[in-house]
């Protein structure tokens, strides 16, 4: 069974850093191609950042420079750096695993206050 479990979120102030982690399990990891969305109060869900098993990777405009997606193959975890956050960052962040099927996480909450 697939499973994805996203950790690392909390409560920081604008300027501070987070690392999102996703631990993933049942799934040949290596050839995987993993997103990361986020979804704030009233809004749609939105694609943040993709990564290949090249691998290589792709960004919203909203984030790009300040975030950095990866993935370590032997922890079968793929992360995101977060950097230099504003409050517009607010929202729940979650993994989707890109297969035959797709799978999502449960989500982690990340608070930017001002």
């Amino acid at each position: 069974q697939v499973q994805l479990v996203e950790s690392g979120g909390g409560l920081v102030q604008a300027g501070g850093s987070l690392r999102l982690s996703c631990e993933v399990s049942g799934s040949i990891f290596s050839i995987n191609t993993f997103r990361w969305f986020r979804q704030a109060p009233g809004k749609q869900r939105e694609w943040v950042a993709t990564i290949t098993d090249t691998p290589s990777t792709n960004y919203a405009n909203s984030v790009k420079g300040r975030f950095t997606i990866s993935r370590d193959n032997s922890k079968k975890t793929v992360y995101l750096q977060m950097n230099s956050l504003k409050p517009e960052d607010t929202a729940v962040y979650y993994c989707k695993l890109i297969a035959a099927r797709d799978y999502w996480g449960q989500g982690t909450q990340v608070t930017v206050s001002s």
